[in-house]
């Protein structure tokens, strides 16, 4: 089973309570993958109930601070993880039960409700709240827009770096107006740059996507170039090691594969056969030979989706990505 499989599956086994309880740790993102595994979960096995709580509790009873830690215990391990800005949001949640509030409830909003928010506001604040959002939601915010106010996002969130705390406030002051009041930290917050506009474009769609590199490129085309230096694409999936693409491919479902590989060139099909078992890979070659004609849409939608997966992955260090201007060490 894919790692959300296995979460959903073991919050579905302790009840509507404790699984709520759990849900309310998790980032907005994470919350709806789970709660689409959960709605998909069907016809499972007890063996499979079972070998997930077996897992949970040999992690539980590897973690000898597990429940008997204090307060002060869960700051340092928050910190170590996460740095000091993100674990005392984190800390907020889990020690004081703070509601989400001010920007973030942004990241919990359906995309159109974004763009609907800050459609009337300053250019400047309509880029520094799209940097503000996880790559995925900042793209389908973009697709709002159309493409001359697209281009001006996009090269206000490039040129972003720090925001200061008073400008933070003024956008929490913003978000008011929508939501319970929320207060800004008083450190500067890191945010924008080239990065983040080649993260957000990864999740535009190809129609939108492709023109707006071009406007980019017309106007600024060294920006234009450390974007897709920066880009990581479906063909670069072939740039990632042996190890790395076999567990990529543990954690991303097979119909989504299968999808994905009907775009997919022989050079990225044969990577990814060369790194399945004998059997599996066969299966999955009878599985594309017997797939029919697919939209280009689904097939984007499904190598978007393992595009995404793999970032995650390289993130978390499980694997190493390489995008087009990088080669692999």
């Amino acid at each position: 089973m894919a790692g959300v499989d296995r979460v959903a599956l073991l919050l579905m086994t302790i009840g509507e309570e404790g699984a709520a309880e759990v849900m309310k740790q998790f980032e907005p993102k994470e919350v709806q993958q789970i709660g689409i595994a959960m709605a998909s979960l069907k016809d499972v096995k007890r063996e499979a109930i079972s070998g997930v709580l077996d897992a949970f509790m040999a992690n539980v009873e590897g973690q000898t601070s597990l429940g008997m830690g204090s307060d002060e215990y869960i700051k340092k391990m928050l910190t170590q993880a996460l740095g000091e800005e993100k674990a005392g949001s984190v800390m907020d949640r889990i020690l004081i039960g703070a509601n989400t509030k001010g920007l973030d409830t942004l990241k919990w909003m359906d995309a159109r409700q974004v763009a609907d928010i800050i459609r009337y506001e300053h250019p400047q604040i309509q880029a520094i709240m799209v940097a503000y959002l996880e790559p995925d939601q900042a793209a389908e915010v973009l697709s709002f827009f159309g493409e001359k106010v697209q281009l001006d996002i996009v090269r206000r969130v490039a040129s972003l770096d720090t925001i200061q705390p008073i400008a933070l406030q003024e956008l929490n002051d913003i978000m008011e107006k929508h939501f319970v009041n929320g207060s800004a930290g008083g450190q500067t917050s890191g945010m924008g740059g080239v990065k983040t506009v080649a993260d957000m474009l990864n999740f535009l769609d190809s129609s939108m996507e492709a023109p707006l590199m071009d406007a980019i490129r017309e106007i600024d085309e060294e920006l234009g170039v450390q974007i897709e230096d920066l880009m990581f694409v479906f063909d670069n999936i072939g740039d990632i090691d042996s190890r790395g693409i076999q567990a990529l491919l543990r954690e991303v479902e097979s119909e989504t594969l299968v999808l994905a590989l009907k775009g997919a060139d022989e050079t990225i099909r044969e990577k990814i056969f060369g790194n399945m078992g004998k059997r599996a890979a066969e299966f999955l070659r009878e599985d594309l030979d017997n797939k029919g004609p697919v939209k280009l849409s689904e097939v984007e939608g499904a190598q978007k989706e393992i595009i995404s997966i793999a970032k995650r992955m390289a993130d978390s260090g499980e694997i190493t990505l390489a995008g087009k201007g990088e080669e692999m060490l």
